[in-house]
Formats: structure tokens, sequence, C-alpha cells
């Protein structure tokens, strides 16, 4: 049965959208016009290694690249890599990582459907463990493999060329050497049209295209998207430093996190991360910014809680910051009446008490800075050393964070 694609040329417009690298243009207009002709859709490879990790934005960017591809009528193949991920992508990192076990692949493997369905439809998407195939191979078969490559090509590889010409020397583990003939491998196994990856994948993506033409596949196009930058507008997101989204996370706190990014990010995230139109962002970003940053955060919020709930971290945002007051639904902390002395307490004291600060030091530092308040009127303390006082529903709030003070002991 026939499907009523897209012109060749407008699904390449949504499609290379936000795109870092394709390999190559041409032969991807004409996979598409074929498969426009033909109606029959691309197979469209995605691969991800059930290491463990939560889902944040960052990862959600080639997810969403293939969602349109779904969108446009392709055919999504995610790869689950039980079988590489025992032996570790070495992309884009400087020292060899050991792979996981088989327990803790099984385990980690149950709940990535849960999550890569959030962004991707799963119910119609091909599903393909690596293990399938891997797992039925003999020493044989990867010999046969191995010879497909050399030390040379394996070694030109920037991340491999790094930690090879490094002082000292950083080790590269043999083991590393057969992830990308692995993942080469998977694209000749499910006949791959087109790999998605991050900028890092691109020698991974390149060996797949290497290894069908040797098996008499046509080979694949390799598109891969831009890392995505944290909320500190740095370094890619990541939850080691702090700078991320969870796909998982409360609506509140998708609003706010997106609400605090530095203005250059917006066009890098709204095209990453939304399906806007490319006008839509320019009139956008030409405007106030800081209505941008709302309907980024409000277009977040929508894509996985639902357009009720941004409509209403919106209202509650304008309530808190515009308006200054306070939201509806204030989460309360319990503080001991041995903390305080008639009714006061020490602001820096009270800060790490609350749990808004981890430490005096860090409370210190936001006291300077004029960041915590009290009380409707929002009074700030004079100084460091000055004392707080605080009734039982006395509101505290640093920065974004807002909470109702409940004094355990007194029943006032």
């Amino acid at each position: 049965m026939s499907h009523a694609f897209l012109p060749a040329d407008e699904q390449l417009a949504i499609l290379l959208r936000g795109a870092a690298h394709v390999e190559k243009v041409d032969e991807f207009r004409q996979k598409l016009e074929r498969s426009r002709t033909s109606g029959k859709p691309l197979r469209v490879k995605y691969g991800i290694d059930p290491t463990g990790f939560d889902v944040h934005l960052g990862h959600t960017v080639p997810l969403r690249k293939l969602r349109q591809f779904q969108e446009l009528g392709h055919k999504a193949v995610l790869i689950i890599g039980t079988a590489t991920a025992q032996v570790g992508d070495p992309s884009g990192r400087d020292s060899s990582r050991m792979g996981l076990t088989t327990e803790q692949i099984a385990k980690n493997a149950e709940n990535y459907l849960i999550q890569i369905a959030k962004v991707v439809d799963v119910t119609v998407a091909e599903v393909r463990p690596n293990g399938d195939w891997f797992g039925k191979w003999g020493f044989s078969d990867m010999l046969k493999l191995l010879a497909k490559t050399t030390v040379q090509q394996i070694l030109a590889r920037e991340d491999f060329s790094n930690r090879f010409h490094s002082v000292p020397s950083v080790p590269i583990v043999l083991h590393e050497c057969l992830y990308p003939l692995m993942q080469g491998w998977d694209s000749v196994e499910i006949q791959a049209d087109v790999e998605l990856g991050g900028t890092e994948q691109l020698f991974n993506l390149m060996v797949g295209r290497d290894l069908q033409r040797d098996a008499g596949q046509p080979p694949q196009i390799c598109l891969t998207l831009p890392i995505l930058r944290g909320t500190d507008g740095v370094k890619k997101m990541g939850k080691s430093i702090g700078n991320y989204i969870g796909v998982g996370e409360a609506a509140k706190e998708q609003f706010g996190k997106t609400m605090s990014i530095p203005d250059p990010l917006l066009r890098e995230w709204f095209e990453l991360l939304t399906d806007r139109p490319t006008a839509d962002i320019d009139a956008l970003l030409a405007g106030h910014l800081g209505d941008a940053k709302k309907a980024l955060a409000a277009e977040i919020v929508t894509f996985y809680h639902g357009a009720s709930v941004a409509e209403a971290m919106r209202a509650e945002w304008a309530k808190q910051f515009a308006q200054k007051g306070d939201p509806d639904q204030i989460d309360e902390v319990k503080i001991a009446s041995s903390e305080f002395a008639d009714g006061t307490i020490p602001a820096m004291k009270l800060i790490v008490a609350a749990g808004l600060c981890k430490s005096n030091g860090e409370a210190r530092q936001k006291l300077k800075e004029g960041a915590f308040n009290y009380g409707p009127d929002r009074t700030q303390p004079a100084d460091e050393k000055a004392v707080v006082p605080i009734e039982n529903g006395t509101v505290i709030r640093l920065g974004r964070k807002i909470l109702r003070v409940r004094i355990d002991g007194n029943n006032k």
C-alpha cells in the first residue's frame, strides 16, 4: 500500500533543520524521491545503548529528529544495544570505559522504551536488540568483521588519535576498536537508509556506509545532530554537572529551568527542541527575549505535560515574577523550634536549615548577592549576620526556590 509522502524537497527542508552534518545531501534527496515514487518508507536507524541514564532534553535531540521521520511517514528502527553496551562506545571519550555486564544491560533495557516513548511513537517503531544477531556469532564471524577495517583507519578517528598521541599516553583498549564495526554492522542487518546520531558519532555512522557497500547494499545517509548545550549555556547538557532538564521532571521545574537559560541559547533550543517554523522563531527572537523564553518554556512543558499544564505554568510564572506574587501551592519545610531564640533565627542558619543552600559559605554568598528574602514584604536581611523573625507559615525565598516555614514543636 502506497503512502502519500510530501515532495522530497519539502521533506528535506524539515529534516535538515538543526542538522550538523549530512553525508550526503544529494543522495538523501534521491532516497526521499525514490521513497515518494515507490510509496516505500525509508528505514531510519537510531541506536541507543542501555547504559542506565535518565533521558534529558539533550538526549531528545536525535529522538525528536526520529519522530519527524515518523511524522513524514518513514519507519523508525530503534537499535537497543544489548551487545554493543558490553563493549562501551568510545565516541567523545578521552579514556576507556568498560562495558556493562549482561545483568546490568537487561535491567537498564527494561525502562528504556518507557522513556523513549515520551518522544518517539514506539508502538509503530521497529525495535531490534543487536544481541539478536551478535549473540549468534562465533569467533570466525568476528574475525571476518575485524578484517573489514585497518588499525590506521581506527586511529584516524579524533578521540582515538588524541588518546594515542597524548603524553603520557592514555590507553586505547582493543575491545573499544570493535565498537564502530559493531554499530556499522547493525546498519547492514537492518538495511538502514538513514542513521541518526550526535556529532561525535559521525565516524561510527560512516563505518556503516562502508560496511553496507561491502555487503552490496546502498549506503545509508549519515545525519548528525548538534550536542545540546545545557542550562548554563556553555557545557554539554548532563546530569553530572547539573545543567540538565529531565523529560520526566515536573512541569514547574521544566518551566523554571528553561526560564533561567542565557539568551544566546534561545535559537539553538527552539531549533533542536521544538517544531516551530524558522519564520516564527525569527519573529520571536526579534521581539522581547523574555517573551520568547516564556514561549519556549511553554512549548517544552506542553510536549511532556500537555497544553493546559503549560498554560497554568505561564500564569503561575506571571503571578510569581511579573506580579511579584507567590504561587498558590508552596512546599513546606519543618525547622525545629530549638533552632530559634525568641522567635528569631540567624539568616544564614535559616537558609541552610531549610535546605535552600548546602553550606554556610554558599548561604553567605547568596545573602551578599541579595538573593534571599522573607515575608509578605519580601524583606532582605541587612547583611550576613542579620537575624530573621519567623512565625509559623512565614514564606522564605531564594531565587526560584520558595518555601513556607513550619516550626516543629510550636503549636501556634
